[in-house]
């Protein structure tokens, strides 16, 4: 039999109703003949009573070391695993609840956020050829040293993706409360279309230009293993959105010729523009080993001769501008603006795509502040006032409603 690897994320695990539906899903793929290895994310979201949120509050995590807060935060995944295994065995269906560690998931010692070194799937190989339905906790590992660990954002998807990988799955489906990857946020663009196929590389662009419904680390696994992955949701049949490369699932072409896949967006932004003093040669230099000293995360850089001009997040703005006054230097600080993201792999070499953007944006009368692009995404940087009618005008200029 084939191996499917199945994520269900902690929407999907939130109550009663929605974990019928999860047996349901495993029951269906059993039906079809697959063993299943399942990986879960801990129940509900903050505020629920195991979700890991609600475990740090209750638990004090905020003065717990990293170490000790690692073991508090596994906590979720574990009840999580442990209630899904006894519902199976109450219908009669062999299943073992496993840790991260049980499950062969090795990691550095970077407790919070750690690395997964490797994976030894032998133990859930063994319970896979007994018939069992193997659930395992995601989010976590172990040292191998034997300290347990948490993989920080975007733990549970990665775990799946690099079980995936080890076992050599012929798919891994993450479970969500979408029905799968769309070209915006519904909840800000309106006509927003599900994608039924898309690319490794643009998936990935998305997530990380703010997209969230997969991890890329995830993703960037599933990529270098070859293993397509389903985003589905756990409350409906659909088969969701599809993330492969471009005919390597049946040898058709399934990622239809688009320029542009999708628009994402990452707001609360401020923009910071720092002049280089006459006789300030390295004035660069000095600005960005600053921020990096003070863990300042950069982004959207452009450094001439005259100056450097970046973004950070609003949250870390006041205490970046404070440290450059501090070196000698006079920043200006733009806050509110948001990154807007164009992303499509049909895009790399493409003449008018740039024209297309400027032209949507200045229809509706929003100045694009800074810009970069790279071969798959062209971002702009606007004011955040202007970013809901700046990603709706660029997905209807691009007509992405078009894209199923």
């Amino acid at each position: 039999m084939g191996i499917l690897v199945q994520k269900f994320g902690g929407t999907s695990l939130a109550d009663a109703e929605a974990r019928e539906r999860v047996i349901g899903h495993i029951i269906r793929e059993r039906n079809n003949g697959y063993s299943l290895a399942v990986v879960v994310s801990a129940m509900g979201r903050k505020g629920a009573p195991y979700a890991t949120d609600t475990l740090l509050e209750a638990g004090g995590g905020g003065l717990l070391p990293a170490r000790e807060r690692d073991m508090l935060m596994a906590c979720g995944e574990i009840i999580s695993a442990a209630t899904l295994c006894s519902l199976l065995l109450e219908r009669g269906i062999p299943a073992v609840a496993l840790t991260g560690g049980a499950a062969g998931i090795r990691t550095d010692d970077h407790f919070g956020a750690a690395r997964i070194k490797r994976i030894e799937p032998e133990h859930v190989t063994k319970h896979l050829n007994n018939g069992a339905v193997a659930i395992v906790c995601g989010f976590q590992g172990i040292t191998d040293s034997g300290e347990l660990t948490t993989l920080g954002r975007g733990g549970s998807d990665t775990s799946a993706t690099a079980l995936g990988a080890a076992l050599q799955a012929d798919m891994v489906d993450i479970y969500t409360d979408v029905d799968g990857i769309l070209t915006a946020d519904p909840r800000l663009v309106s006509e927003a279309r599900q994608l039924s196929v898309v690319g490794y590389a643009e998936i990935c662009n998305m997530a990380r230009q703010g997209a969230k419904v997969i991890h890329p680390r995830a993703v960037e696994i599933a990529q270098q293993a070859r293993i397509p992955i389903r985003v589905r949701s756990t409350f409906t049949e659909e088969s969701g959105t599809l993330v492969t490369d471009k005919g390597e699932h049946d040898g058709s072409s399934l990622v239809k010729d688009r320029h542009v896949t999708g628009i994402a967006h990452v707001s609360g932004i401020t923009q910071i523009s720092v002049k280089a003093p006459n006789d300030a040669q390295d004035m660069q230099l000095h600005v960005f080993q600053t921020m990096a000293r003070h863990h300042i995360s950069v982004d959207f850089i452009n450094v001439t001769p005259s100056g450097a001009l970046y973004t950070v997040f609003d949250r870390d703005a006041q205490k970046a501008v404070e440290l450059l006054e501090a070196a000698g230097f006079a920043p200006v600080a733009v806050p509110g603006c948001a990154k807007v993201s164009v992303i499509g792999g049909g895009m790399n070499g493409q003449p008018g795509v740039m024209a297309r953007i400027v032209e949507a944006l200045a229809e509706q009368g929003i100045p694009i502040m800074q810009s970069a692009d790279s071969n798959t995404t062209i971002w702009v940087l606007v004011r955040e006032s202007d970013m809901v009618n700046a990603l709706r005008s660029l997905h209807a200029k691009f007509e992405l409603h078009l894209s199923l």
